[in-house]
């Protein structure tokens, strides 16, 4: 039996004599600085963090670690007694399609950071960043299956839904098109058209999928926790929501910086149509959600802040904001993600959260 207080020793069998190996030593490599450092196609050593080239990067991680929580803090016991008894039938069908369409999502924006991004990263302060995005993104799929179970829903018809429903379809099927158009095991960046090509499916995301479809898609569930109903869901989504707008900060921080050291311009009518297709799906799958109107919520007003929003990300980037006048329909959405929870969950347990009541989320 192997016992972990006995040193090992690495030998040989050599005339029925154990000899020890000798030691392999490399040749010496010349010190990293940080101006061998890129976020793509850098020159320094993928295993080596420090010196920091992107010191930002690491403040990202910093700050996620402080949003730390599981879907099990939350008491949900009221959201049982909600869904059941207290919401209306229109209302039941916009939260059971909320939740359809944000299972789905988390686990593609898990795979795009996971599979199709963090491996192209040349600097491990941008890794380990995007390691505790996809943790995260885990962790936000288990809420929405952790809510479908705790309420009893037919796990299979929701989950499959994405399937059946053209217009939760339709927004999965542009993100699967843009995410496998990177997947591909060919790509090469330093290609300045593949390099053009993997910018805009990051910056599509980082600034329509988690920045717009996410920031905003959260909201019909944050007004029916304004009337008092789902308060435990809607807690939930407050901890995804904040972790999403840090993904889609740090997101577009990236793709500024990668525009920033490589000869590379994004061509912007390709930009505008990416807007233009968003905000066509985005129309649709208000549609869909709100066939029937709830109270203190419309398709119009889901729709204006989904441009308003996405006005915000364009500026973010300095480019050009794709629907001029787009007005602030839900100005309660931002305080969503500013709420501070320094709170006992149960009332059982003594659990301080630092969740960065002090940091900028906008």
């Amino acid at each position: 039996m192997l016992n972990w207080d006995e040193e090992i020793a690495t030998t040989v069998q050599q005339s029925g004599l154990m000899t020890p190996l000798p030691p392999t030593v490399g040749a010496a490599l010349a010190p990293i600085t940080a101006n061998d450092k890129r976020v793509i196609n850098g020159a320094g050593d993928i295993n080596q963090l420090a010196p920091f080239k992107y010191p930002w990067a690491w403040k990202y991680f910093i700050n996620a670690n402080k949003n730390h929580w599981t879907p099990l803090d939350i008491n949900m016991s009221q959201d049982v007694h909600d869904y059941h008894h207290a919401l209306t039938p229109a209302e039941r069908h916009v939260y059971e399609n909320v939740l359809a369409y944000l299972t789905t999502s988390d686990i593609l924006a898990m795979r795009n950071i996971g599979l199709a991004v963090m491996e192209k990263m040349t600097a491990p302060e941008l890794q380990i960043y995007q390691a505790r995005q996809v943790y995260e993104e885990a962790l936000h799929t288990w809420t929405y299956q952790h809510c479908i179970e705790t309420l009893g829903l037919d796990q299979a018809e929701i989950y499959n839904r994405y399937r059946v429903v053209p217009e939760i379809h339709h927004k999965i099927q542009i993100a699967n098109r843009r995410l496998n158009d990177i997947l591909r095991p060919n790509i090469d960046l330093t290609q300045p058209h593949e390099l053009e090509n993997f910018v805009m499916s990051y910056l599509f995301f980082a600034a329509v999928f988690e920045g717009c479809w996410f920031y905003n898609g959260f909201s019909p569930i944050f007004a029916l926790q304004r009337r008092g109903l789902m308060k435990g869901t809607a807690e939930q989504l407050q901890y995804i929501m904040r972790d999403e707008v840090m993904h889609c900060g740090f997101g577009l921080r990236v793709i500024k910086q990668i525009l920033l050291e490589n000869p590379i311009v994004l061509d912007k009518s390709a930009v505008m149509a990416m807007w233009r297709e968003a905000e066509t799906a985005e129309a649709a799958y208000a549609g869909y959600l709100f066939r029937e109107p709830i109270l203190g919520y419309s398709v119009e007003s889901h729709l204006e802040q989904f441009r308003y929003i996405a006005n915000r990300r364009a500026r973010q980037l300095d480019m050009d904001e794709p629907f001029p006048g787009a007005e602030c329909r839900l100005a309660w959405l931002d305080e969503q993600s500013n709420i501070r929870k320094e709170k006992n969950f149960f009332e059982t347990k003594v659990t301080e959260y630092q969740t960065g009541g002090s940091l900028h989320w906008g």
